[in-house]
């Protein structure tokens, strides 16, 4: 299966979440090419992007798995880059 190039990005309004949240980023660790979090104390909230490169479903699964946790918020876009192995 192709591999796609993605970019998540992630707003978490619920800290108790944080742990399931990195939980699931360590679990799809071997996909992900960087991530970025950037706590904004003034509204209370954390900003992540998470750039990965992977088949299609994982990026959906991972993405389904992030938007199921409370509190957290996702938006996933994808890049028109072929397969770099195909």
């Amino acid at each position: 299966m192709d591999n796609r190039v993605a970019l998540m990005a992630i707003i978490v309004e619920d800290r108790d979440s944080v742990k399931e949240l990195n939980d699931l980023l360590h679990e799809y660790g071997d996909y992900i090419i960087g991530r970025m979090g950037i706590p904004y104390h003034k509204r209370g909230i954390s900003v992540l992007s998470v750039a990965l490169d992977a088949p299609n479903n994982v990026i959906s699964s991972l993405s389904g798995k992030i938007g199921k946790l409370s509190g957290v918020s996702i938006k996933t876009a994808y890049s028109n880059v072929g397969d770099a192995n195909g």
